[in-house]
């Protein structure tokens, strides 16, 4: 099954360049269009010039963490989907991201294909409302 995301943009925020370069090359091979920000500050910014259908979020970012950066993003008009990748195992974070509204939270390290088939499930799902 290939670009499963095709005619969708995806902003990608980690501050892990090694990570931020394969979700990136992962999204690309799957049809998407594909932005990317290494900080919180910079991943809201990308997020209201690039209006994209899904965001995939670390939550420990420079300048802005994930939380922060989610806050930010629930008052735009049409928020992105968030996916939020993370190091941290902790059920409190897991909790307050979901009440922050991301569609999942998967614990690094992630697959590429877990990720490429979580965007694209809440894609479709939220395509279909």
């Amino acid at each position: 099954m290939n670009n499963r995301l095709e005619g969708h943009t995806i902003l990608i925020v980690d501050d892990d360049q090694d990570i931020l370069a394969s979700f990136n090359l992962a999204m690309k091979a799957e049809g998407a269009t594909t932005h990317t920000a290494s900080d919180g500050t910079a991943a809201i910014s990308a997020c209201i010039e690039h209006s994209p259908n899904a965001m995939i979020l670390d939550m420990m970012l420079p300048k802005r963490s994930g939380f922060l950066v989610l806050e930010e993003i629930q008052n735009m008009e049409e928020p992105p989907i968030v996916v939020m990748v993370t190091a941290n195992e902790g059920k409190r974070h897991m909790a307050y991201a979901k009440s922050l509204g991301v569609g999942a939270y998967l614990n690094k390290p992630v697959g590429l294909d877990r990720l490429i088939d979580t965007v694209s499930c809440l894609l479709q799902e939220s395509s279909k409302q």
